[in-house]
């Protein structure tokens, strides 16, 4: 059986499910999942092995209108991991369907795909009437050129199957770049610091979560295999630093626990995390803290 293997690069708006995607193709929560919108701020790679291919799944930020400096770097980030791919997935949300940021991200896209494969895939079917899809494929397929079309529900994995045979098929014949058991190329440093920023994303206001972001400042292994973790979380102003703590330290706590159950429940190993707020205006602009995100 031929060896295959390469990129694909997961597309789409903000929310229209890529991290969800990402993480049901392979099997194990590797991107942070949040209801709301520009969780993803870089591009995650999942490594999927189906059958003899190797699926190498890139989950990007969504692509939107930038304000500041992450932003950009962000929106930056989701069109190199498009133009680097062997398949472009463009994944759009079905209930939403084809809105104007949609339409300028086909748009984008319709340039690459004289030069990359490019697929549709309608996401969320499950919670929107089937006489509807046709029509939305059209008015996307009109846009954009795309290989093949694919109908699934990221949530329940309806379609999704037939999605990873699909991309198994369509990697080009060569060997495999990671070994066959790993999940991802993310350290676990930098993965600990997501899954703290994910339950500030699920504990906190809308404002608070855009105000943040995460750093892993200490990660050792103990003795007998227990991981011991110190991360600080920067804000860029006093009371977003108030309403993180909580009063008398209640909503920091809540954050830890809950992080450090799903690290636990991840790595299948003792989890000690430690966390500390810390306030530092313009954060979002400092070149260290967006190196610190993978994001330069």
């Amino acid at each position: 059986m031929t060896s295959r293997c390469g990129y694909a690069a997961i597309v789409g708006a903000p929310n229209a499910g890529k991290s969800t995607l990402l993480n049901r193709l392979a099997g194990a929560k590797l991107s942070i999942v949040t209801p709301k919108a520009q969780t993803t701020r870089f591009r995650v790679l999942g490594i999927v092995q189906e059958g003899a291919a190797q699926i190498l799944l890139v989950d990007t930020p969504g692509i939107f209108a930038p304000r500041r400096r992450l932003d950009r770097l962000m929106v930056d980030a989701a069109w190199s991991g498009a133009a680097d791919a062997d398949i472009v997935l463009l994944l759009v949300d079905a209930r939403a369907g084809l809105t104007e940021g949609v339409r300028a991200i086909a748009a984008g896209l319709a340039e690459a795909a004289k030069k990359r494969r490019c697929w549709l895939v309608l996401n969320k079917v499950d919670l929107v009437a089937a006489p509807q899809l046709l029509p939305l494929t059209a008015a996307l397929t009109d846009v954009l050129a795309c290989e093949q079309v694919f109908m699934i529900s990221a949530a329940t994995g309806d379609g999704v199957p037939a999605l990873r045979a699909a991309l198994a098929d369509a990697m080009p014949a060569g060997p495999h770049l990671y070994p066959d058991d790993d999940l991802t190329d993310l350290p676990d440093r930098l993965l600990a610091a997501e899954i703290v920023r994910e339950q500030i994303f699920l504990q906190t206001s809308d404002e608070i979560p855009y105000a943040v972001t995460v750093e892993t400042e200490s990660f050792r292994t103990l003795a007998g295999g227990a991981v011991r973790i110190e991360a600080v979380i920067y804000v860029a102003r006093a009371g977003q630093k108030a309403i993180l703590i909580g009063e008398q330290g209640r909503r920091i706590r809540a954050i830890g626990s809950r992080a450090r159950a799903e690290l636990i429940a991840l790595w299948e190993k003792p989890v000690h995390l430690f966390l500390h707020v810390k306030e530092r205006p313009g954060w979002d602009e400092e070149t260290a803290r967006l190196r610190a995100l993978g994001l330069e």
